[in-house]
């Protein structure tokens, strides 16, 4: 009844036509765009490849990387210039932008764009006759910005932790420890070698809030989500920290912006540029973009107490959290949705690649074989627990393969049947594992949502429902992220009246594949214990 209201109020917004909603993701390889109407179906998409459809800009996958570095970055003009393909692109797909009522969207995390000096009033007097990236070109102190891949910031890490008085007093604050990537450390390693480029940037956008910019035609503000991943956010207080800015580098926090906002926060109407060179409405309003983590657990949909996992090359989990432990291991984030709360991010390095590797070793490269060898063990595998790492993982940092039996002995090998199960159970128990020690608590009916090449795979599934003592369900709709962006342009105008779990009540998005079986609990709450444990076992180990 409330959420039919919400749209009869909408619609009344609109003379004769039907409103629309556009979520954009400028993710590492691609932008994207994502049309949905009133009933949160996509009615209209368009996609720009950078390698492919802007080769000018020389990227191999979506980024430039130094020979024989660890530097990577991508021009920002390639990703102005893709607005422009797309937007086209959106307008010969039968897009009506005249319909849009309000845009959002997100950006890959932990990029950063330095806005030259005057550019601001370049933003705010585009002339629609003109390409976006034409009137842009001359707009950015550094020609290519550092991207999530980017590793060249150690010495940068170091001096911030030291500063803060160590990693753990760091997470504390911001809510993970230095990390190369984080925009924090690539801020202070631009400042102490490129001064020039640093004293010449009147504003440093994320990549989210430079694309914000972009229709805003004015400097958006960073999004507290996205912005608590860059080593400068105190997540509790939602502020810049001014101890981790002092750290950074001198008037920081003139050149961030002194505001941050929630993500669903209107930051103001569309720039005249669109409404004279595409139609869009003059009301039309203009979201706070976020990262496309955050993104990714909107466009999941993620109720409090559910778990969102990404099955990958890397297996990611998704959690939101009420009362969140930061740790010096993963990442706690404020959360997109209700920014009272926090979300965390758990990442771990050997998913997808291990798993295939194991495959092929147990199974001749079949997965129907490999499945077949796990369904012929008991739940528990007769207490063998492994551990699989074919690169250095995040935690324990340590590379190789563990194997122990059910008295926690190290052993030299399995048979078949017991490796591939050991693969598959090692990985899901890690997940509970180091969900729970983030704050993660059990909340009875709810669920594990599952996205990624492995939710393909119900053998595999049912063993981390198993192990979750949760139903699981897959997704049924691709580009989780982009999705979301679109259902934060809407839920931003109406979060007032409607929470975004009624917005999305009526959201066929999952389906359930697999239910726990009855003894999962009493199996796999004691080999969590074990796996800790052995966890710890295997540090202390390779630290000796």
């Amino acid at each position: 009844m409330v959420y039919d209201e919400v749209n009869n109020i909408l619609n009344d917004q609109q003379l004769e036509s039907k409103p629309t909603y556009l979520g954009f993701d400028f993710s590492t390889q691609q932008l994207k765009a994502i049309a949905i109407d009133d009933s949160l179906e996509i009615i209209h998409q368009a996609i720009v490849q950078f390698d492919s459809d802007l080769p000018e800009f020389r990227t191999h996958g979506g980024a430039n990387k130094r020979e024989g570095g660890n530097e990577v970055t991508a021009p920002p003009l390639m990703w102005v210039k893709a607005l422009d393909m797309v937007l086209e692109r959106l307008k010969i797909s039968g897009l009506d932008f005249g319909t849009v009522q309000s845009i959002s969207g997100t950006g890959q995390q932990h990029g950063s764009v330095y806005w030259r000096k005057g550019s601001r009033e370049k933003l705010k007097n585009l002339n629609s006759a003109k390409f976006l990236h034409h009137e842009l070109q001359d707009a950015f102190a550094l020609r290519d910005s550092p991207i999530w891949m980017d590793s060249s910031t150690t010495e940068q890490c170091n001096a911030l932790e030291k500063a803060l008085g160590g990693p753990e007093k760091l997470a504390a604050i911001t809510g993970s420890r230095a990390y190369e990537r984080f925009t924090g450390s690539q801020i202070a390693k631009i400042a102490s070698t490129r001064p020039e480029v640093y004293n010449s940037t009147e504003r440093i956008s994320l990549v989210s809030s430079f694309a914000a910019s972009l229709f805003l035609g004015d400097y958006a503000p960073i999004d507290l989500s996205d912005g608590s991943g860059m080593n400068l956010l105190d997540i509790w207080s939602g502020k810049w920290s001014q101890i981790c800015l002092d750290a950074i580098a001198p008037e920081l926090r003139t050149k961030l912006g002194d505001e941050v906002v929630p993500t669903a926060t209107v930051v103001g109407k569309i720039s005249s540029y669109y409404v004279d060179r595409y139609g869009f409405p003059e009301k039309t309003s203009i979201v706070a973009f976020t990262g496309d983590n955050p993104a990714s657990l909107v466009g999941m949909v993620l109720d409090e107490g559910d778990i969102g996992v990404s099955l990958g090359t890397s297996d990611t989990v998704f959690l939101s959290l009420r009362n969140p432990k930061p740790t010096v291991n993963w990442h706690i984030l404020v959360n997109p949705i209700n920014p009272s709360d926090h979300m965390a991010l758990l990442c771990f390095k050997n998913g997808s690649l291990t798993r295939e590797r194991i495959r092929n070793e147990t199974a001749e490269g079949s997965w129907t074989i490999f499945n077949e060898l796990i369904e012929s063990t008991p739940r528990g595998n007769f207490g063998n627990i492994g551990f699989y790492f074919d690169c250095t993982e995040v935690y324990p940092l340590v590379k190789g393969d563990f194997r122990f039996n059910k008295f926690n002995e190290r052993v030299a090998r399995l048979s078949k049947e017991v490796e591939a199960r050991a693969c598959i159970e090692g990985q899901f128990l890690r997940l509970r594992l180091h969900a729970a020690s983030l704050g993660y608590t059990e909340i009875t009916d709810s669920c594990i949502k599952v996205t990624g090449g492995a939710s393909a795979n119900k053998t595999l599934l049912q063993i981390l429902s198993d192990v979750f003592n949760k139903p699981v369900y897959r997704q049924t709709m691709a580009n989780s992220a982009s999705y979301g962006t679109a259902l934060m342009a809407k839920y931003a105008l109406i979060g007032d009246k409607i929470s975004f779990k009624e917005m999305t009540s009526s959201l066929k998005m999952f389906s359930l594949v697999c239910v726990p079986s009855k003894d999962a609990h009493s199996i796999y709450t004691p080999m969590v214990e074990r796996y800790k444990i052995l966890e710890e076992k295997i540090k202390s180990e390779s630290e000796q």
